[in-house]
């Protein structure tokens, strides 16, 4: 997931260097988005993972 974070932001900044506004903008929306799920993902990993098991 943090794979495809990486990839739009620098699909972004290379759109945005070319002069290519709308495919800059929509690639950062698609980062933020795939950011935020990792994010999300992470953290629920986190708990549910690093809780102690109760028999």
């Amino acid at each position: 997931m943090l794979r495809y974070t990486i990839t739009f932001i620098v699909i972004a900044l290379i759109a945005g260097v070319l002069g290519f506004g709308g495919i800059a903008g929509a690639a950062a929306g698609i980062a933020k988005i795939c950011f935020y799920v990792f994010i999300v993902l992470f953290i629920l990993s986190f708990l549910f993972k690093g809780a102690p098991k109760v028999k």
